[in-house]
């Protein structure tokens, strides 16, 4: 069975969990790794302030705290995401404004925006699917005019770049995932980037449980005390070794994921042609990463069906998220705003095929002769 996902294991991320275990002695958080993990992030992203936390779910609840949502506030996002952009805000007592998003993309469409913000709105939420960027000039220009903040879920977006701008970088704030799915990994883990400098001292204190304590280590203050709401969102060092090692290689990773995702692209364009299926667009302005090569069937009839016969040829295959309009705790916290256009129809569409680092060209070829033969039989 060629296997859906892979965490990314480059061979000398051991050395650098066991210097932290016999050498280091500090298994806890922020110690000589994830310094250098946040310090790595900071200049390939050029955010002034990159902090790592235990899962991309908790950096976006840091965002929450640090905007200050609250009862009778509304966020801006699209549907078409994990349950962590939502639950973040909706933690705080915030509604979740949902908007349509575009087909070409699966991001949310930015002409909609405008029609979902009243004067309870405080944030929007751009979304990042497979690592392309949503139409960020557009989402700033619209979030400048109504004073609002942009909160970038750029969980599958490390490495990603828009107009040559790393994603995460581009909003007031952004939140990265290093999970076991993720181009880079540390098992468990996220990072968050505050690229609004009024809130870097915000964000310190909340990640450490509400304390001052990172003022007092940099020697400011001679103790240090609990001063705002907060929480632990510190990882183990032991999680920031592993990771930095493959942020040390980031590159190579970059270029096998993105070697896979162009030979799909090569393989798949015939029936793409043939209109079988659609294939991923990459607009112009946008540099992805390779996270995710997803096809898209005629309706989620064909979608399952072709999942089986993968699956009986030995190739495991995907679906993603159901839209969280359409869950009960999406209906409770949230409300869609417009029309569900295309969220709804092209979520049941679309398949995600296996990627990961190490993928070899015969698997993508297998995979390849799989879906051609299933398209053959239709």
């Amino acid at each position: 069975m060629i296997p859906f996902n892979l965490p990314p294991f480059m061979g000398g991320e051991i050395e650098y969990v066991k210097d932290v275990c016999c050498n280091k002695h500090k298994l806890c958080g922020d110690g000589e790794y994830t310094k250098k993990c946040n310090a790595l992030l900071g200049d390939l992203t050029k955010s002034p302030m990159v902090l790592l936390t235990t899962s991309c779910t908790h950096a976006l609840e840091m965002a929450a705290l640090l905007s200050e949502v609250g009862p009778g506030d509304e966020v801006i996002m699209s549907p078409f995401t994990f349950v962590s952009t939502a639950n973040a805000f909706s933690l705080r007592g915030a509604k979740i404004k949902f908007v349509d998003i575009r087909p070409d993309t699966m991001n949310i469409d930015e002409k909609l925006i405008e029609q979902a913000i009243t004067p309870h709105t405080k944030v929007i939420v751009p979304v990042h699917y497979a690592g392309v960027a949503c139409e960020m000039d557009t989402i700033n220009k619209i979030a400048r005019e109504h004073n609002l903040l942009v909160i970038e879920d750029a969980a599958q977006g490390v490495t990603s770049t828009y107009k040559g701008k790393q994603l995460g970088a581009v909003g007031d704030l952004g939140c990265y995932s290093f999970h076991e799915t993720k181009n880079y990994s540390m098992g468990e883990g996220g990072a968050i980037l505050v690229n609004n400098k009024k809130f870097e001292e915000a964000a310190e204190i909340i990640r450490e449980k509400g304390t001052d304590r990172s003022k007092f280590l940099r020697g400011q203050i001679d103790k240090y005390t609990w001063v705002s709401v907060g929480s632990s969102y510190l990882p183990s060092e032991m999680n920031a070794a592993y990771l930095f090692y493959q942020l040390e290689n980031w590159k190579k990773i970059f270029d096998d994921r993105m070697k896979s995702w162009n030979y799909y692209n090569e393989l798949l364009a015939p029936l793409a042609s043939q209109g079988k299926i659609d294939v991923p667009f990459i607009p112009e302005e946008c540099g992805h990463n390779a996270h995710m090569y997803y096809i898209k069937a005629k309706n989620i009839d064909e979608r399952t069906r072709l999942i089986s016969f993968l699956r009986e040829n030995d190739v495991n295959s995907v679906f993603h998220y159901v839209p969280l309009h359409t869950s009960p705790a999406g209906k409770k916290l949230g409300e869609m705003v417009g029309e569900d256009k295309y969220i709804t129809k092209e979520s049941e569409r679309l398949l995600r095929l296996p990627l990961y680092y190490g993928l070899s060209m015969p698997d993508i070829e297998k995979v390849v002769q799989a879906i051609e033969e299933f398209y053959k039989k239709a």
